[in-house]
């Protein structure tokens, strides 16, 4: 059995290119930590995680027990009386209702949400949304220069530059979202109109696209070869949206996303013909 060792920043990190250079899902991967790694002092003395992983083994599942039918035409010359009277019907016991049976259908993620028409951002948005970084970052005793700016898009940018920036992150970027929506949330407080706030720090939102668009194509690939169905690890609507979209111009699989926040995953299947 094929195992690789790795190590990266941290094990969040060094678990997601595991899986990229196995071309398996989360479900599929069994990893031991040969070392958690150390941020170090203002970056002095800082260490890799380094973990070993291979591909889980997979055990076939048994072969389904096979039912015979129903023989209905034994019922009906016990009962020859039933065919004559139409206006009764032999229910069977495990019969249920149609109207009970409820199918979901599922619509590609990608395809259902709206666009949203940004408004121009104020400066005294900017200044809020500085000023409540600051004030957050100053608590936790780290020294943060802090630069903003409107996009293209006409979202504001804030990038955020100084030492260890690893604690901002976190593991796979959950800390740095979650800072990110508290953020959006002051600037949508300070005026009228719907703000984007795009918060990102030591390039980290460019490496992540690259990594998720990187797995994407791992997965098309392993489900175009094993015809079998696979299902990502959770994400926020933001990383499963890139997985749409790196898969959208692939013909042979689709993509949707199931499950409930913060759950909620992607799933790519061989496309129908």
């Amino acid at each position: 059995m094929r195992e690789i060792t790795v190590s990266a920043k941290n094990v969040g990190d060094a678990i997601t290119e595991a899986l990229i250079q196995l071309g398996v899902t989360s479900d599929m991967l069994d990893y031991e930590v040969i070392e958690k790694g150390s941020a170090g002092f203002l970056g002095i003395g800082m260490k890799q995680a380094v973990i070993k992983a291979r591909k889980k083994e997979i055990i076939p599942e048994p072969e389904p027990v096979k039912e015979e039918p129903v023989k209905e035409v034994e019922e009906v010359k016990e009962k020859p009386e039933k065919v004559k009277n139409h206006s009764k019907k032999p229910v069977h016991k495990s019969y249920k209702p149609a109207k009970e049976i409820k199918e979901e259908k599922i619509v590609p993620e990608s395809t259902i949400r709206p666009e949203i028409e940004l408004a121009e951002v104020q400066n005294d948005t900017i200044q809020a949304c500085e000023k409540f970084l600051h004030d957050v970052l100053g608590a936790m005793n780290m020294e943060v220069e802090i630069t903003s700016k409107v996009d293209g898009e006409g979202a504001l940018s804030i990038e955020m530059h100084g030492d260890n920036m690893g604690i901002l992150i976190g593991k796979r970027g959950q800390t740095l979202d979650s800072l990110q929506y508290l953020t959006n949330r002051v600037a949508n407080k300070s005026q009228d109109g719907y703000v984007r706030v795009k918060l990102d720090t030591e390039d980290y939102r460019r490496r992540r696209k690259e990594t998720l668009e990187h797995l994407a194509k791992n997965i098309a690939f392993k489900v175009k070869r094993t015809k079998r169905t696979v299902s990502l690890e959770p994400m926020n609507p933001y990383e499963r949206r890139i997985i749409h979209s790196a898969l959208q111009a692939d013909k042979n699989v689709s993509t949707h996303s199931e499950g409930e926040e913060p759950y909620r995953r992607v799933v790519v299947t061989l496309a129908r013909r």
